[in-house]
């Protein structure tokens, strides 16, 4: 009986029977605007004849394709521990999947970066990295969670352009706050009438300040900048972004450095390069337990085009020859201190560089590892960290120290008497742009000079640094202010030289840093030396990835890499 005739009909109908019949109407209509019985006859009929083992799976999958895109429910924060144990960040993306609430992905990112300045008030209690998750997890319950709420997760530009503007936004009050702040003392001490000056200093009969003593008639050296400041907080931004990415990579069923991949190119699927791994064979700092300083890294270089397996075959054989070449030596002339870095590399006691040189050079040519021409060495002197300010001079070694310009002498003496050094990375402090230029006049036709990209790339509100003038290697970090859209930027605008992207000591054990490495794609991934579980769990996901693309056919073949020249 049709609905009409039913509204006519003149027998007698109970009331229950007619609501329920207008509401048999209603659910008919409902089905029919939204095309329900066209695709359950649709798929009743390909079932059919496919037959399918799981006949409910086979519908899932099909009603699957119509359903709404997920989208962002919330988003929450929470602390962990890094691999130092301080506090670093997990931010967690639940989406709404079908009408129901699910956790989809997560990440985490460290307290504080090395490099920037926080509040005086935060280091003076030595709690930066508390105070700076504390405020991260303040800004995702307070704001982010409620920001993104019903974003979708894939749409990664404009997602990180939030993130970015809400930082701006947070940056600007903060300046603002230390203007007002700086206002009311300027006014305190006026109202008090603290403004005497200071009396003037003593002077010597040459004209120094009694009590400070001079550098022996050389040159100054520059005083170091002041940090970049940070915000308490900030680094919320870059968990959210990767958390976001890592989402949306798992929404689409797609690896994550295929989804960045495409978000940087989506023609360059077809040939996708993988970053060489940087092996950290040797460490020579200030930890170590001789007197050498200098040499804080010792990093494998391959130049010719070999995969990262094959190199990281020749990073574990190196690393058990040199650890037989200590064992042995140890037997004849006493014990040695061996020892594993923060970095995860082998830590020797040595009183100067050529010893270390020497036996890397030696465990090499036992091998039979082609030092020199198809695999170099990379130097990372971490100089910042050597500069004894009082004397204005570099502390190479424990007791002897250098100026600057004996630092430039060293350095190319080391670089001559050893060819197979192909690259310095922050040989000087930032600050002693004349020594950056005299070395790379002098070596800079053979060895690279490598900067860290934080001395020139910031976010967008706030002024470029130059970089020091013959640099032309940048390594990268994924430093707590930046998106996932910054690091793209910040990979794409370098047109000239080489891209390093590196862990720092404090990762955390997740591997997602070595897909984003091959999804921006760099031309190295600097992870440090072969211990410790967290970073051989990114030297596995560095070789899956090579399998998988391999397999898939989607590698693009190896190059060479260029070393001489400068910008």
């Amino acid at each position: 009986m049709s609905f009409k005739k039913f509204l006519h009909f003149d027998g007698k109908i109970s009331k229950e029977d007619q609501e329920f019949y207008i509401l048999k109407n209603k659910a008919a209509e409902y089905y029919r605007a939204n095309g329900i019985p066209q695709k359950i006859e649709e798929v009743l009929n390909e079932m059919f004849y496919e037959k399918p083992d799981d006949i409910y799976g086979y519908l899932a999958n099909y009603f699957s394709g119509f359903s709404r895109p997920p989208v962002i429910r919330a988003i929450t924060g929470r602390e962990v521990c890094d691999a130092r144990g301080e506090p670093a960040l997990r931010a967690d993306v639940y989406c709404v999947i079908r009408n129901e609430e699910k956790l989809v992905c997560s990440a985490v990112i460290t307290g504080v970066d090395d490099d920037v300045e926080e509040s005086e008030d935060v280091v003076a209690n030595g709690n930066h990295q508390q105070v700076s998750v504390a405020m991260a997890l303040e800004w995702i319950r307070e704001h982010l969670s409620s920001m993104l709420h019903g974003f979708n997760p894939t749409h990664q530009t404009h997602l990180d352009k939030l993130l970015s503007d809400f930082l701006l936004a947070r940056y600007l009050e903060d300046q603002d706050a230390r203007r007002g702040e700086e206002k009311n003392v300027e006014e305190k001490r006026e109202t008090e009438n603290d403004v005497t000056p200071p009396p003037a200093p003593t002077k010597d009969k040459k004209g120094r300040e009694k009590g400070k003593k001079g550098n022996g008639g050389e040159k100054p050296v520059p005083p170091p900048e002041p940090s970049v400041p940070v915000l308490p907080g900030a680094i919320a931004v870059a968990a959210i972004s990767l958390a976001a990415a890592k989402s949306a990579a798992s929404l689409t069923g797609v690896p994550l450095y295929k989804h960045i991949t495409t978000l940087r190119d989506p023609q360059a699927l077809s040939a996708v390069p993988l970053p060489k791994p940087l092996l950290t064979v040797l460490s020579c700092g200030k930890t170590s337990a001789g007197k050498l300083n200098l040499l804080e890294e010792m990093i494998l270089l391959p130049t010719a085009p070999y995969t990262a397996r094959q190199i990281i075959g020749m990073g574990l054989e190196l690393q058990r020859e040199i650890k037989r070449m200590t064992m042995t030596a140890a037997s004849k002339t006493g014990p040695v201190v061996l020892g594993v870095s923060e970095g995860g590399a082998l830590q020797l006691s040595f009183d100067r560089a050529e010893q270390a040189l020497d036996l890397v050079m030696e465990a090499c040519l036992n091998l039979g590892l082609s030092i020199g021409s198809d695999l170099r060495l990379a130097i990372n002197c971490a100089a910042h960290t050597l500069m004894d300010y009082p004397r204005g001079k570099y502390e190479v070694m424990a007791g002897c120290l250098k100026s600057p310009d004996e630092l430039v002498d060293m350095l190319v003496g080391l670089v001559r008497k050893y060819p197979a050094i192909a690259a310095l990375i922050d040989p000087f402090r930032k600050e002693d742009v004349e020594q950056w230029m005299k070395l790379s006049s002098l070596i800079g036709q053979s060895c690279c000079l490598i900067a860290d990209m934080a001395y020139c790339y910031l976010p967008r509100w706030r002024d470029a640094k130059p970089l020091p003038p013959g640099v032309t290697w940048l390594t990268l970090r994924h430093r707590s202010e930046m998106t996932l859209t910054d690091l793209l930027h910040a990979v794409t605008e370098q047109r000239e030289g080489e891209t390093i992207l590196a862990a720092s000591g404090d990762e955390i054990g997740d591997d997602s840093l070595v897909d984003v490495a091959v999804g921006l794609g760099v031309s190295f991934l600097k992870l440090g030396g072969m211990s410790g579980g967290w970073r051989m769990n990114k030297y596995n996901r560095l070789l899956c990835i090579q399998m998988e693309m391999e397999e898939q056919d989607i590698l693009a073949e190896m190059r060479e890499v260029k070393l001489t020249g400068s910008k």
